[in-house]
């Protein structure tokens, strides 16, 4: 296992980070019988900076965490986060923590995210305010309940910097990884800030689980796509650590042995993952950006996820993912159809597109490549 130091913590933690919102599951609830020999197992082979959050797990992730680790609770650091719900009060944030604090079993958390998601909003308008979470958040932290005041981060990358220059947050936890690369210079602001970067997602929310010729060819010898997205992210020299949500013991020890490598990518095995991210975004984009001016479509197609679809055919080559989101469009039971193949040609979303997209033609070929890989 590679570690490294998490921003001006001061703490050494390793490279590859246990993500608990994945723990396996048995109906409702977490199944502990296998949960928790993975938690140890993971610390055993190394692995010592563990993320959770109130409401992972329908709420027991904590409990289960504290049990899983109470006899290693020195071997390892600690994660969690506060939910700033709309009825929120300091109050509440407060009894949150405390809560947080009982079901993990420790008086103190190691890396404590203040707002589960923060944003710029809330940062001026409920955090930093007379009165707002940011005083009781400084008032738990002189009484030592937590060691660093930490977030999680689902804004845009410029109210990212804005966040980062407040010089209040030691680390902060986002999305990055080969698929999405917006924070990617938000990033390096922060590492030149000595805040720590821990990526969430670094397989894009299971989506690089798939396999795809097309990335794995971009590095020889990889043996999975989600090898690739680990190595790619732990290839930034700008990230500390990457969580990765890890349902079962096979799946835990298949990541450790991808964050272990000394080198996780070449600087030429890099270069070649970034040159073909960026040629992949161009030609992802000559399907579609995303912008949605061509909705609503009055048959009911969904434009854009129809080409996302094939952006994850097309671009990535994650054929299987493709037809699994192609196919979710699909809803008998509500009588409705946002596939490709309902498109009547009315010819209603061409002119709104402001890319001058052929939409029509090109819902022809999803529906043909569709077919194709279902085949």
């Amino acid at each position: 296992m590679q570690y490294t130091e998490l921003g001006k913590t001061g703490a050494k933690v390793s490279r590859l980070g246990f993500g608990t919102m994945r723990l396996p599951m048995s109906g409702e609830d977490i199944n502990r019988a296998e949960a928790i020999p993975m938690l140890r197992r993971a610390v055993r082979m190394g692995m010592n900076y563990f993320d959770t959050a109130v409401g992972y797990g329908n709420g027991e992730c904590e409990a289960v965490l504290g049990e899983a680790l109470r006899d290693l609770r020195d071997k390892v650091y600690i994660s969690t986060k506060n939910p700033v719900w709309d009825h929120s009060s300091p109050e509440i944030w407060r009894r949150t923590l405390d809560q947080s604090l009982h079901r993990l079993g420790t008086d103190c958390i190691d890396f404590y995210c203040v707002v589960h998601g923060m944003d710029w909003q809330t940062y001026t308008e409920k955090y930093d305010v007379p009165g707002g979470f940011g005083q009781e958040a400084r008032r738990a932290y002189d009484e030592g309940l937590f060691k660093h005041c930490c977030i999680s981060f689902h804004d845009t990358p410029q109210n990212l910097i804005r966040l980062i220059d407040t010089g209040e947050f030691e680390v902060i936890t986002l999305q990055y990884n080969l698929l999405d690369r917006s924070n990617e210079d938000a990033v390096a602001y922060a590492h030149s800030k000595g805040v720590g970067v821990v990526v969430m997602g670094p397989v894009a929310g299971g989506r690089l689980m798939h396999p795809s010729e097309k990335l794995m060819r971009a590095v020889p010898g990889v043996s999975s796509t989600p090898e690739l997205a680990i190595r790619f992210v732990l290839s930034n020299p700008h990230v500390s650590l990457a969580l990765s949500g890890m349902g079962s013991m096979q799946m835990l020890e298949e990541n450790i042995v991808s964050a272990s490598c000394e080198q996780p990518l070449t600087n030429e095995e890099y270069e070649s993952v970034m040159k073909l991210a960026a040629d992949l975004k161009r030609l992802a984009d000559l399907y579609c950006t995303g912008c949605n001016y061509c909705m609503p479509c009055p048959n009911g197609v969904d434009i854009p996820a129809n080409f996302m679809a094939m952006n994850m055919n097309r671009a990535y080559g994650l054929r299987k993912l493709a037809v699994e989101r192609y196919e979710e469009l699909h809803k008998p039971e509500k009588n409705e159809d946002g596939r490709a193949s309902a498109c009547v040609e009315c010819g209603q979303c061409e002119p709104r597109c402001p890319q001058h997209i052929p939409i029509i033609k090109q819902l022809k070929e999803t529906t043909a490549a569709m077919k194709e890989c279902k085949a």
